[in-house]
């Protein structure tokens, strides 16, 4: 690695932890993180969500009826446990075909959950929070990965969370 290329990242480095400090956010807990992928992300995911206590956010572009399959009785019974559960998506116009007709029978049955259902135009971010202390983030569409390559990485901290509730502008949800 050259030596400006190192100056360029020990720079950034520095600019983040600077700004990190500047917010006062604790920084105890930054690295605290484990990289899955597309093989390995829904057994720990499903763990996470089998195990939260107050609260599930999921932002997901994407949604199948073959995965809901799979997530929406565990939805279910983190509802009858008193959870609250966001998941922002598409809106189901935004899909073409039958991944329309699946995404709008999915937020159907969402909402008949008590599940509250966002909408944001062009959404393309892919992150879940479970309960103000596990943050997912990466490349894989929760509520619709199916077979393509991807990767997620899970931090358990409470001050990245924070970070990346305020970065997203969804302070008001939390």
């Amino acid at each position: 690695m050259s030596s400006r290329k190192k100056l360029t990242i020990r720079t950034r480095r520095r600019a983040m932890n600077k700004w990190l400090l500047s917010r006062k956010f604790k920084t105890d807990d930054l690295n605290s993180s484990r990289l899955f992928d597309n093989s390995t992300f829904y057994t720990s995911f499903i763990s996470d969500l089998r195990s939260s206590e107050r609260s599930v956010y999921i932002e997901s572009p994407f949604i199948t009826s073959r995965r809901m399959s799979e997530l929406l009785p565990i939805f279910a019974q983190l509802r009858r446990k008193g959870l609250h559960i966001i998941v922002n998506t598409r809106c189901p116009d935004e899909h073409d075909g039958n991944y329309a007709n699946q995404a709008a029978n999915a937020v159907l049955s969402m909402q008949t959950l008590g599940i509250k259902v966002l909408y944001t135009v062009k959404h393309h971010r892919k992150l879940a929070i479970i309960d103000g202390t596990v943050l997912w983030e990466g490349s894989l569409n929760i509520l619709s990965q199916n077979d393509s390559c991807e990767m997620m990485r899970r931090s358990k901290s409470a001050t990245l969370v924070r970070q990346m509730i305020e970065f997203t502008g969804m302070s008001q949800y939390f």
